[in-house]
């Protein structure tokens, strides 16, 4: 009995964290096609289950479990499982899969998060009439007044002093433990009316501020409520469970059979919805698969059920199974269906080098931070974008999934606007998103429609896989260019200092599968040249990378505020020793000493087409060779460049793998990401104050960090 207690208290608070987390806006907001989604996800399983409880009573023939007496309560009870949608599993789902900001995605989230509330309606509603019969209406017009109550008199007074409160900082764990008792007051309530405490949990969370004081309600108590209470009542369930009084009887086929029936009826209702909407099979049949997922208000459902002694031991097995099967299945089949992890290796060479000088550049700005967004917009100035030769600019702001999942996906899924209310009704990371916009938008607005186009959105994330949801929305947007911040920023003076170690690491991972071009972005106060200005100093050693490099640099010494300088470095020294044991891997290094021959003739090619296209023809535009012997000529030729001085480097990532002297000075590297040249003019000891941007091409990054050759076969090249 202690144990019951103590899960009791922590079903009621998970169902007082599910009422925090829900979006009213969002479904108020909710467009046509996932309110009928949504629709048909509640309407097609009520239906056709009733008649799926039929078949499962003629089908089951067992002596020894016996099935419940036929009644309306079981009917409502059965129907009301078969209609439900897991929000909260969804968002777990998709977010794992990488779908929560695609199309497909975003429809499915609102209409679950529809079904959800409808569903939390439906059971405030039916479960007096399913227990307490000769009393339900009242049961449930008290229910009704409570909720009326809740939200005209209790809502305005507690939101305008728990917002007070939180703008002030005064909120501290001791004063949330009266948050606490207002939950026990209300699941009190609706308790002794005779619904269940878990609609009162629920509608007090509903009716409490969302933004800074939910986060800080989730941070202090969500561990322990959901991860720790929870998890003890709902272990209770499967306690219950006893799979022998389904496979104990001589038609057992036919009883797997409706358990499979179960899990089709809402997939067949989203199909026929989508296909009036116009959208493909393939996508009905998935959004159909997602909204099948079941979570907590199903096991809370099946337990009432089984104590009420609605259902027994088969029926309540019999859903139990289908329960589970709907919910296993999903992610397996959608990652079959879509392959969301492989679907930006699918994809055409984007980069700047190929791209038609009257072509659309788009590109995909990645920021963790307001200030990330202005150092970007200084970035993305410099593109010289006309009418013919526009620039479409996504703004992609990178958040951290941090305590609930839920909550922050639920808080991205439409950008936060001022008029709502003040600061304190934004989570942290949406006064962050709004910042963001409005940097972006300002600018957007600045630079003229007609040349600039921005958009800016957010996506939400683990931080060890938040690389694949940079790549899909590359993918989705047709991204030529990536752009990422670096993982330090300007404290002291040019002095560099980290600000998160974790932005290191994404951006390695962007940069060894990106389905485009990447830039990194080591910002030293670059600022605006509306008003003067702003040299650029291109290095070119070789290869893809330093061709991408000088594309970009090309295409920004077409603004009428930029100089270009062009350094050719040449370099005068043997080549790498590369070693290797193995035939194949003999075979793989001769193949690349061609392509290294092949790559400088593609370098030949387009310096000479630079030189006779930009060079002779613009006076802010120069070019110049420096010749290198030995690993020492780099940084010295460097500091020379630098004393000349200028405000922005530009420079490849490096394809140098068979020069020793890059070779030597790779192994002296401390950001490897930026490369040879990038890690010199980024580095605090070289002592620069210019920005640097280093970019590396599609099709040639990929390399793994960290990794050294170990070989036996030794080939030279002149």
């Amino acid at each position: 009995m202690n144990v019951e207690v103590i899960s009791n208290f922590g079903l009621i608070y998970y169902a007082f964290l599910n009422g925090l987390e829900m979006n009213l806006d969002t479904i108020l907001k909710a467009k046509k096609e996932a309110t009928s989604i949504a629709a048909a996800g509640i309407v097609f399983p009520m239906i056709a289950g009733s008649g799926l409880y039929a078949l499962h009573r003629r089908f089951y023939i067992n002596n020894i479990f016996k099935l419940e007496e036929v009644s309306t309560h079981v009917y409502l009870i059965w129907s009301l499982v078969l209609s439900v949608t897991g929000f909260p599993n969804l968002v777990e789902i998709l977010s794992e899969l990488k779908l929560h900001y695609t199309g497909l995605g975003k429809v499915a989230l609102t209409a679950a998060m529809i079904i959800d509330t409808y569903n939390w309606i439906l059971f405030t509603l039916l479960i007096p009439f399913s227990t307490y019969s000769s009393n339900a209406i009242y049961s449930v017009l008290s229910t009704i007044m409570f909720v009326i109550v809740c939200i005209v008199l209790v809502r305005p007074i507690i939101t305008k002093f728990l917002e007070k409160k939180t703008e002030e900082n005064e909120l501290d764990e001791h004063q949330l433990l009266f948050v606490v008792m207002g939950l026990l007051l209300c699941s009190y309530v609706t308790d002794i009316i005779g619904t269940h405490g878990i609609v009162g949990a629920f509608v007090y969370g509903l009716i409490l501020p969302r933004g800074r004081f939910a986060d800080s309600v989730m941070a202090v108590s969500d561990d322990f409520g959901t991860g720790f209470l929870a998890s003890i009542y709902f272990s209770g369930t499967g306690m219950r469970f006893m799979i022998s009084s389904v496979f104990s009887h001589a038609n057992w086929k036919l009883t797997f059979l409706v358990v499979i029936l179960l899990c089709v009826t809402k997939i067949l209702g989203t199909l026929f919805v989508t296909s009036l909407f116009g959208r493909p099979a393939k996508d009905g049949f998935a959004i159909g698969l997602l909204l099948n997922t079941k979570g907590a208000l199903a096991l809370i459902l099946l337990s009432i059920a089984w104590d009420k002694m609605i259902f027994f031991a088969p029926t309540y097995a019999v859903l139990i199974s289908a329960v589970l099967l709907m919910t296993m299945v999903v992610s397996p089949i959608i990652n079959l269906i879509f392959k969301p992890r492989k679907r930006f290796q699918q994809t055409k060479l984007r980069t700047i080098e190929r791209l038609r000088i009257d072509a659309e550049l788009r590109m995909l700005a990645c920021v963790h931070t307001n200030q990330h967004a202005t150092s970007m917009i200084n970035i993305i100035e410099l593109f010289s974008a006309t009418r013919l030769s526009p620039v479409y600019v996504f703004g992609l702001y990178l958040v951290e999934i941090t305590n609930r999942a839920t909550a922050l996906v639920v808080a991205h899924m439409d950008k936060p606007t001022s008029q709502l209310g003040g600061q304190t009704a934004f989570t942290q990371s949406q006064v962050e998103l709004e910042n963001i916009t409005f940097t972006f938008e300002g600018f957007g607005n600045r630079a003229g429609h007609d040349a600039f186009r921005v958009e800016t959105t957010s996506v939400v994330s683990a931080y060890e896989s938040i690389h694949e949801d940079i790549f899909n929305s590359a993918r989705e947007r047709g991204a030529s260019l990536i752009l990422l911040p670096f993982h330090k920023h300007l404290s002291n003076g040019n002095l560099l200092e980290t600000t998160n170690s974790v932005y290191k690491d994404i951006n390695k991972s962007v940069m060894q599968n990106a389905p485009c071009s990447v830039g990194i972005f080591v910002d030293r106060n670059l600022g605006s040249f509306s008003k003067t200005k702003l040299r650029i100093l291109m290095v070119f050693v070789g290869g893809p990378n330093d061709r991408e490099a000088l594309a970009i640099a090309w295409k920004m010494a077409r603004h009428r505020n930029v100089e270009l300088s062009m350094i050719r470095i040449r370099l005068f020294d043997e080549p790498v020793e590369i070693e290797s044991t193995h035939f194949e891997e003999a075979r793989g290094i001769l193949s690349y000493v061609m392509d290294e021959e092949k790559q400088r003739e593609l370098d030949e090619g387009y310096i000479s087409k630079f030189r006779y296209t930009a060079v002779n023809n613009e006076d802010s535009i120069s070019y110049s060779e420096v010749d290198v012997h030995t690993s020492e000529d780099v940084p010295r030729v460097l500091k020379e460049l630098d004393q000349n001085g200028c405000d922005l480097y530009i420079v490849g990532r490096g394809y140098y793998r068979n020069s020793k002297i890059f070779s030597n000075l790779l192994e002296w590297c401390e950001c490897v990401e930026l490369g040879v040249i990038g890690d010199i003019l980024a580095s605090n000891i070289f002592g620069s104050s210019s920005s640097v941007l280093v970019v590396q091409q599609y099709g040639f990054g990929g390399m793994e960090f960290g990794k050294k050759n170990s070989a036996k076969l030794i080939v030279k090249t002149e």
